[in-house]
């Protein structure tokens, strides 16, 4: 399936947002790429707030803060 990154932009504001979407209404195959938006583009406080207000579970939190860790430095 194509990934389309307006709809990913939109399931993002949908879940973490606003809250009007879960995760399990949402395309499956858009899962991966709408915790990587909320990662790269949501602040922490934002993402937290997910999180508490049932948002997202706590799974789903955990995986999301996965895309938020830097890339480690290649090693010689």
């Amino acid at each position: 399936m194509t990934i389309i990154p307006l709809l990913t932009k939109q399931y993002a504001v949908c879940v973490y947002v606003y809250g009007t979407r879960k995760f399990e209404t949402v395309v499956a195959d858009y899962h991966e790429p709408v915790k990587e938006f909320a990662a790269k583009t949501y602040t922490l406080e934002q993402i937290d707030n997910a999180l508490v207000k049932g948002y997202i579970t706590e799974s789903e939190y955990v995986e999301t803060m996965k895309y938020t860790k830097p890339a480690e430095a290649p090693t010689e």
